[in-house]
């Protein structure tokens, strides 16, 4: 079976008409597909770190963070290799190779949630094996790229790009869905505990009885506890001469209950059980959390023979020493910027979006779900990102980018300066929400606009132009990972994400003003 196309030249209208389009969008809606694949498999550590504690691992809140985060420092580097393939190997063998290499994490994970005794260290060799998915997003956009002419070049990325985004929202969609499916293995007993009634139940005992308790703890358990406390109020062991005893015994039960339900679930329950063995803060519920994986399986298959029988490949072929001409024009620099703060932006909420729900608004009363929010935001960026490929063709993609990069900065004020990432109560969770899917919006416009704009800037070389979307999403695929372990550390050490937001806004200042100046403003020297 041949592999590379003898000829290629959708900029011929005969060709194009006669031959080009059909095959261009078969491999469109092919490719596509698989990227949906490629972009759930990517996030599906994001979904899934948020119930490891439930069931029973005792990683702590920066060792979740940093498993949110490393797919994206995974998915960032492998698409730095990406860049280089399509022109070496051809769309068919990278494309369907990409796709069969997923297995390794789909069964892998699916593997070691099933078993609770599972060290980090291989939880943090999966979360980087789920980088594969990442990685693909390189190879699949400079292909694409060569397949279209330049009049529909825009259409065609955000159409791949943005329907491939949609699979950040089917990974935590799904999730929720699936781990109340039984699949291969034993069930899950999810654990979470309600800080309202744990406070009802630490209420009904006298003084005695917490000293007791508190006695009966293993030391590794009350140091947690006192921990805890003290971020919340930094005098209680000082008033008490260090006694963590008295300390524990005088504070109030509502903050008890708020520091016991912080830790791990079932360590906290095991508490909760002491006061009263009947208590209904703790709730339980059989899931099976390994299905959230392995449901991928099938669908991977399938698309692995559907590559191979059905993908060809454009006769452009380079080197990777003939490839990296692309780091010698200033505007390779440029446009990575830009692309950092759209897709990068995309990817890091996303990433980050469950595991900030959780550790910003996941001790209050009547906390949310975090996976019942947080789809919707890759849901609301993937689609604008699929609309304004359209409207990128029409108005040019500068002036999308700007727009991007002023809603960017407005999101990203309005979450510090309102106290939104320093919440005080669950009523500012409904606003923090809507500010997010607003950056997500934005985001998604910048996105279909930066593809738009990227083979105009290099219109002049067509291979060149494949280059810089491939880097550029390489670059801006390190999302994830920045905006994990960023946010784990600072929330971690300040107990809230201010500075975070407020270092966004100043690169999204950053980005936008190098937008304007070399691709918008009157004079520019690439309008785009």
């Amino acid at each position: 079976m041949s592999t590379w196309l003898n000829k290629w030249d959708p900029e011929d209208n005969e060709f194009w008409e006669k031959e080009g389009k059909k095959r261009a969008w078969k491999s469109l809606w092919i490719t596509t597909i698989t990227l949906i694949f490629s972009f759930a498999t990517w996030f599906m550590m994001s979904a899934v770190v948020v119930k490891l504690p439930g069931i029973g691992f005792k990683f702590t809140t920066d060792q979740l963070f940093w498993l949110a985060a490393m797919p994206g420092l995974a998915g960032g580097t492998l698409r730095i290799i990406h860049t280089f393939l399509i022109p070496i190997y051809g769309t068919r063998h990278v494309i369907t190779i990409a796709t069969f290499i997923k297995l390794l994490p789909v069964i892998g994970i699916g593997l070691a949630v099933m078993d609770t005794s599972t060290p980090f260290w291989v939880f943090m060799i999966l979360a980087f094996t789920s980088g594969f998915g990442g990685g693909d997003f390189s190879s699949y956009m400079p292909s694409t790229n060569l397949f279209f002419p330049k009049r529909l070049k825009g259409t065609a990325l955000g159409i791949q790009a943005g329907i491939g985004n949609f699979g950040v929202s089917v990974a935590q969609f799904m999730t929720p869905v699936m781990i109340g499916l039984a699949s291969y293995g034993a069930a899950e007993v999810f654990t979470s505990i309600d800080p309202k009634e744990a406070t009802a139940t630490i209420s009904a005992v006298d003084s005695t009885r917490h000293a007791e308790i508190f006695t009966s703890l293993d030391t590794a358990i009350q140091s947690k506890l006192i921990g805890a406390l003290e971020k919340k109020k930094d005098s209680i062991l000082k008033a008490h001469n260090g006694n963590k005893l008295e300390a524990f015994v005088a504070i109030p039960a509502k903050m008890k209950a708020k520091v016991i339900s912080k830790i791990n679930p079932k360590a906290g329950a095991k508490i909760l059980r002491q006061y009263d063995e009947s208590t209904v803060a703790v709730k339980e519920k059989n899931i099976w959390l390994q299905t959230a994986s392995f449901w991928y399986i099938p669908f991977l298959l399938i698309m692995t023979f559907v590559c191979w029988f059905t993908l060809k490949s454009v006769p452009v072929k380079a080197s990777i020493r003939e490839q990296l001409d692309i780091f010698k024009d200033k505007h390779t620099w440029f446009c990575t910027i830009t692309y950092v703060m759209t897709f990068g932006g995309f990817a890091g909420l996303s990433a980050a979006f469950p595991m900030l729900i959780k550790s910003l608004y996941g001790n209050f009363p009547n906390a949310p779900d975090p996976l019942a929010f947080a789809f919707y935001g890759p849901l609301i960026g993937s689609a604008s990102r699929v609309i304004f490929g359209f409207i990128a063709d029409k108005t040019g993609g500068a002036v999308l980018t700007t727009l991007c990069g002023i809603g960017m900065i407005t999101g990203t004020v309005m979450l510090a300066s309102m106290g939104l990432v320093a919440p005080t109560s669950m009523e500012q969770f409904p606003m923090f929400v809507g500010v997010m899917l607003g950056l997500f919006f934005f985001t998604g416009i910048g996105n279909a606009a930066t593809f738009r704009q990227y083979p105009i800037v290099f219109a002049h070389n067509q291979r060149q132009a494949a280059g810089v979307i491939g880097w550029t999403g390489a670059i801006a695929a390190y999302g994830p990972f920045i905006f994990s372990a960023s946010l784990g550390a600072i929330i971690g050490s300040k107990g809230n994400a201010n500075s975070f937001f407020w270092g966004l806004m100043a690169f999204a200042v950053l980005a936008t003003v190098i937008n304007w100046y070399y691709y918008q403003r009157k004079g520019c020297e690439r309008p785009s």
